[in-house]
């Protein structure tokens, strides 16, 4: 793996992905709608092009060049967005086309940042009787991207990965997301109220996510998903103690205030074994190190 094309290079994970990358001596073209990334580098170049035109994108891109396409590229990701049925399918439809693009101008592998909602989806969705929110359908999309670009590989030859993030979260988000959202708070000494945070859940700093999405693109086995996480799942309320107590030992959280109504999935849904076992993946940064970091961050911008 020497020559790789990012797409959703200006993105938070994307552009923490692209620093993993060139760092261990890739060369790599990110392509975004913004006409320059955040930052420069070299072995760096920027391709202004928006992804759901794959005719332009396609002429774009010399044939034979790179040979891994990591997408990112997603629109809707985060805020109301996540709830457009229709955006999330031209998302889905969207990556598949990147998929054949990618078959197209010589790349041997497709990796694609999916999510771990994907199983909350499937357990809310085939549960008799179930009244799935709307807050599914970001989840929907990709897994209805995932189930699309499975058969479509096949098909045309190309090796599909589909790394699995658990919650990215990190020094540079600015998504209103739960690691943020909560920072913001103890920053603004709001009160700290949640639900009763019983269901089961994972974090990862973005630098961790970065580096398994490198390592997955770099050694993982085609065909198969990889779920990207702590290695440490466990009830949110134990996340939401240890962040509180360690940042915020003067505060009080209040659980059971707010309703939950999601899907509770089981501590095996956030293993990463798999991902370790076949891409060497290690998770560096604790929980603890990373809300701090994230949290100087949130004060210094």
């Amino acid at each position: 793996m020497k020559n790789v094309i990012i797409t959703g290079g200006s993105g938070f994970v994307g552009s923490n992905t692209i620093r993993y990358f060139l760092d261990q001596g890739c060369t790599v073209l990110a392509i975004d709608r913004v006409e320059q990334g955040p930052f420069e580098a070299e072995g760096l170049s920027y391709l202004q092009c928006d992804v759901f035109n794959t005719e332009e994108l396609k002429s774009k891109l010399p044939v034979g060049e790179y040979d891994t396409f990591v997408h990112f590229a997603w629109a809707g990701s985060a805020g109301p967005a996540r709830v457009d049925y229709n955006l999330q399918m031209k998302n889905a439809l969207m990556t598949v086309e990147c998929l054949k693009v990618a078959k197209e101008i010589g790349c041997t592998r497709f990796v694609c940042a999916g999510s771990i909602m994907e199983y909350e989806v499937e357990a809310a969705i085939h549960s008799q009787g179930s009244h799935p929110g709307m807050a599914y359908i970001y989840g929907m999309g990709k897994h209805i991207a995932h189930c699309m670009c499975k058969s479509v590989a096949a098909d045309i030859g190309i090796d599909l990965l589909w790394p699995m993030i658990t919650n990215a979260y990190g020094a540079g988000e600015k998504s209103p997301r739960f690691v943020n959202t909560t920072l913001r708070k103890i920053i603004n000494g709001e009160p700290l109220q949640f639900t009763a945070a019983t269901q089961n859940y994972d974090f990862v700093y973005v630098t961790d996510v970065a580096k398994a999405f490198y390592l997955i693109a770099k050694n993982g086995k085609p065909f198969c998903e990889y779920m990207i996480g702590s290695g440490n799942a466990r009830p949110l309320k134990e996340f939401i103690l240890e962040m509180q107590q360690a940042l915020a030992p003067e505060a009080v959280p209040l659980f059971g205030d707010v309703p939950f109504t999601g899907t509770n999935m089981p501590l095996s849904t956030f293993s990463i074994e798999d991902t370790t076992r076949d891409t060497g993946f290690v998770p560096e940064v604790s929980f603890v190190e990373g809300t701090r970091m994230t949290m100087e961050w949130l004060k210094e911008n």
